[in-house]
């Protein structure tokens, strides 16, 4: 009964004309950049983050949350139809998807996606909705110590899961961590890293270094990587036969748990998901020898795995105010924007927020659902369009947006900065995601670790004499560890390889 309370609480905040419309166009938005290659739902989430300001925290994060599953929708159109995937979590369905597309079944392919995305978003949803509250009493009893051990077992998890060289993740943790650090010391009140630079000594802002890192460094690496596009596929029915929902069904339920499962874990979950649902899949089909040439399961499974998990990720960001992927980050950067606190207290003093987000999301798949389909021949055509005429206006857009948050150009310059690093690290096969998260989490575990060590008079051992503390802290050596090994180390690599 609490649960169906709950959820009516969620349901009145959600269909409010403001919120259906941001949720329509941030599920609309969310497609489009699903659709476009290599721009994805993180860069854009940066990008979009200085228009949140003016809207009420619950709109904002209904949109922001619709552009993120929105994308997993979107990239698999271009994946089907023209062999291109617009989001990284949609690579797995060109292997199957544009085959079916060639031998005339694309409409075929469009619909086993639409089916299984929203089928495991609405699965994902009940999820959160049944588990959210149950980790969120759970977290409530976490002191300053539990805290910080979480958030260092956080850390350890996105370096362990982070793709690339081990010793590179655990170098943009540290750096993440010590840009976090920049600005005024709240308890002392001296500078720190600020070189005598007056607009440092508020700190870096967040958006600044998303935008640089995330967009900016993303339409540099696009642009140097445009090519020749593959030519559109012709759709001529939608409708799969019966032998066709009878091949769907278990691939969409697999999909749909391993999905959910990974999700929840530190790192991109929805791409982790679609790979370990399609390698899974082709172990378990009956029709195994299909695969890579147009076998519907291949479609089915990574398409309700991506989603899944794209949704499921927002469990311990809603729950313990950790993010789960950069895109959790800056949702956790919008609610601080808003002056809420992200953590356990959310579900006890903004329900109706909590709530009406879980609600959207339903919301949001029935319009994924409803749009993706009839529009899928606007897609198509912009998709086509070249990646360098679309350049001028998003930097522009990013320009003004990081502007309009202080009117300083030194945000404008230090976003510039961060985006050669951004072009940088990926030529040096560094990837981001972990120095963005540490960012977030940096001041954050500072805060604990000083409250912790105050509550305990100087005494370090406080994070292995309370059990929980301990269990975390053990869990995050644990990991260290095993990713040490000669074999997981050997396997980890493979795993990302393929």
């Amino acid at each position: 009964m609490e649960l169906i309370e709950h959820l009516s609480l969620g349901l009145s905040t959600a269909i409010t004309l403001a919120n259906l419309l941001y949720c329509l166009g941030g599920v609309f938005i969310g497609t489009l950049i699903g659709v476009l290659p290599g721009l994805g739902p993180t860069a854009t989430i940066a990008m979009l983050l200085p228009i949140t300001f003016s809207l009420s925290p619950v709109s904002a994060l209904i949109m922001l949350a619709g552009i993120y599953y929105g994308s997993q929708y979107g990239g698999s159109t271009t994946s089907i139809l023209v062999n291109l995937p617009g989001e990284a979590a949609s690579v797995v369905t060109t292997l199957d998807g544009y085959q079916m597309a060639r031998q005339g079944r694309a409409g075929v392919a469009l619909t086993a996606s639409a089916v299984g995305s929203f089928f495991a978003g609405t699965f994902a949803t009940l999820l959160i909705a049944f588990f959210a509250p149950i980790l969120s009493e759970i977290a409530l009893k976490f002191g300053p110590a539990e805290y910080f051990s979480l958030m260092v077992l956080g850390l350890v998890a996105a370096t362990v899961l982070a793709q690339g060289s081990l010793l590179h993740a655990i170098g943009m943790v540290v750096l993440g961590l010590l840009l976090g650090l920049v600005g005024t010391d709240v308890t002392s009140g001296a500078q720190r890293f600020t070189f005598g630079i007056p607009q440092l000594a508020d700190g870096i802002g967040f958006v600044v270094v998303a935008m640089g890192m995330f967009g900016l460094a993303e339409i540099t690496r696009n642009l140097e990587g445009e090519g020749s596009r593959s030519v559109m596929a012709k759709i001529t029915t939608l409708l799969p036969t019966k032998e066709d929902w009878k091949r769907m069904v278990a691939p969409i339920l697999r999909g749909t748990v391993i999905g959910s499962a990974v999700g929840i874990l530190p790192g991109s979950g929805s791409i982790l998901g679609s790979f370990a649902a399609y390698s899974i899949e082709k172990k378990v089909s009956k029709n195994s020898a299909q695969f890579g040439k147009g076998a519907i399961e291949g479609v089915a499974a990574p398409e309700a795995a991506n989603n899944a998990g794209a949704q499921t990720s927002f469990i311990p960001m809603l729950t313990l105010g950790i993010p789960s992927n950069p895109v959790m980050a800056l949702m956790i950067g919008a609610m601080i924007i808003q002056g809420i606190q992200p953590g356990p207290s959310v579900i006890t003093e903004q329900p109706a927020l909590f709530w009406g987000i879980i609600v959207s999301m339903w919301i949001g798949n029935f319009f994924l659902v409803i749009l993706n389909l009839p529009l899928i021949g606007i897609w198509v055509r912009m998709v086509m369009v070249p990646y360098r005429h679309l350049y001028p206006a998003i930097l522009v857009f990013c320009c003004i947006g990081v502007f309009s948050l202080r009117n300083s150009e030194m945000d404008v310059f230090m976003m510039a900065l961060f985006g050669a690093m951004g072009y940088l690290f990926s030529k040096l096969d560094c990837e981001p995601a972990p120095m963005l998260l540490a960012f977030i989490l940096g001041p954050l575990m500072e805060e604990y670790l000083r409250r912790a060590m105050l509550l305990s008079r100087g005494n370090p051992w406080v994070f292995v004499q309370r059990p929980i503390s301990a269990i975390l802290i053990a869990l995050a050596v644990l990991a260290l560890l095993a990713v040490l090994l000669p074999s997981f180390k050997k396997t980890r690599e493979e795993a990302f390889r393929e």
